[in-house]
This record gives structure tokens, sequence and C-alpha cells, in this order.
């Protein structure tokens, strides 16, 4: 484990988890709601937009779980939060609570579950956001991406809850325009958040997928997005539609996603 999992501390006090020699999460201790990755900070900006306004606490379920960045956040702006993280690494989940320790009296339960097995162990209707950020061997897994999975989600969400995905691509976007197409299937209403570059098609990077049953809420969405701190876009109603023009939904194989670049011929955060 000590060679494929570590732990870079930096000059500020924050750590950064290395998986396979990939930066998989930037926790600071001190700070939770400080979020270095720039795909974490759509995540964050998509949540707050798309659900009660904090400290209200959410019931979320986190598909991967890495440095538990994501669950730090939320117990830090929405205390008492129900979160249910499936992380299928045990060693990693382990290092992770020893050198990194979780907040007291939070309600943060990892499970040593891959998503789709644990997803379908979830009930109906029990999740107000639903993350899907997870990655093996610096690649989405198949399955992340299949019609089957999708569906899983919509089950276990709430009716008006968000379901959102990191996805890494390369500067074509096909990845991530067959990914929408699975997606808008079965939840009809999303977005697409990722800086300008990647929704450019200039460059491999990460976009943040959000996605409902019930209309999003663009108008805050683009407000929040145009705020961001790094120069940040969305792509929403026809934009999606020509994002995903001719782009065919995956069945229930799903398809993993690219791999990535070296880390010289791309940027990280």
């Amino acid at each position: 484990m000590a060679e494929r999992i570590s732990l870079e501390r930096d000059e500020r006090g924050g750590v950064t988890v290395h998986v396979d020699g990939a930066p998989q999460s930037h926790v600071q201790l001190d700070d939770p709601t400080l979020l270095v990755f720039e795909y974490v900070q759509h995540l964050a900006l998509a949540i707050d937009a798309c659900s009660a306004p904090p400290p209200a606490p959410l019931a979320v379920t986190h598909v991967g779980g890495a440095g538990l960045t994501l669950p730090r956040w939320i117990e830090a702006t929405r205390p008492g939060s129900p979160q249910i993280v499936l992380e299928p690494d045990a060693g990693l989940t382990e290092l992770v609570r020893r050198e990194l320790p979780l907040p007291r009296r939070h309600r943060i339960r990892v499970r040593p579950l891959d998503g789709l097995t644990g997803i379908r162990a979830l009930g109906t209707d029990s999740a107000d956001v639903l993350v899907t950020d997870a990655y093996a061997q610096g690649r989405i897994p198949a399955e992340l991406s299949s019609a089957a999975y999708v569906n899983e989600v919509a089950r276990v969400l709430k009716p008006e809850g968000t379901a959102l995905w990191n996805l890494a691509d390369e500067a074509g976007m096909r990845y991530v325009a067959r990914v929408l197409a699975t997606i808008r299937g079965v939840l009809p209403h999303v977005g697409l958040i990722a800086t300008h570059e990647v929704l450019k098609r200039r460059r491999f990077g990460n976009s943040v997928v959000v996605a409902s049953a019930v209309p999003l809420p663009e108008e805050r969405l683009r407000r929040d997005v145009a705020r961001a701190n790094l120069p940040t876009g969305l792509r929403i109603g026809p934009d999606v539609d020509r994002l995903i023009a001719g782009a065919k939904p995956l069945d229930d194989g799903g398809m993993p996603s690219p791999p990535a670049p070296e880390a010289r011929g791309w940027r990280i955060v």
C-alpha cells in the first residue's frame, strides 16, 4: 500500500492523496471549505445551486471516497448531513482515517463497496444528492457510465434530487457526449460545468454533469458559474443538444473513460 497510496503534504498545511501515482484528493484539515481541485469546486457549486441553502443538511451518497474531501466540505457547510461513501479500497480508507481524521460528531459512513454494488443496496428515494467521482487506474470504471448504473442512481435519488458525475475526457469530449446521452435518457434535465478550455474542447480535463428528473435552476447555475474562482462555463439546454448530437447512449456494459495523457500535458488543478 505504501507504494500505491501516498500522502503529499504542502507548506500550507494541505495534503494531497495520490493513488497509483495520480493525485486523487486534496484535503485541508484546518479548513475543509478550501477546495483546491477545479472539479471539486464545480461539484460544490452544483450542490449549493441545486439544493436548499446551507446550513440545511442534505442526505448525500458519494461513489468514490479517496481523501473524503467533498464529504468534509458538506459536513463543514451543512453540519449533521447524513452521508454514505462507497469506496471499495479499504486500505485507502484506513490510511485516510488514520492520517487525516474526520471531524468529531460527523455522520459520514464509509462502506467498502464498489459503486454499482453499493448503489443497488441503497433505499429508493433516499438521497438528496448522489455524487459519482470514482477512478480505477486513472480511468472511470465502465459500469459507472452504464445504463444500469444510471437507472440505479435515478432510483436512489429523491424525486427532486440531483445527480452529479465527475467525468474526465479527451479534447473531443466524445466520451462525455455518450455518457450525457445515457444520463439524459433517464434523468432528462442535464447540464455540464467545466473550465472554458475544457468546454471548448481544447484539452483533456474534467467536467461535471448535473442531472435531475426536474428542471435545473438554470439562472442560479449561470450566476454561480459566472462567480467561480476559475474561468468556468455552463452547457445547458440547446448547448447540451449540440454536444450530444449523434452520440449513442451506452448500454448496461458502459464504457471506461479515456486514459489520461502524461501529467505534463494537462492541468490537474
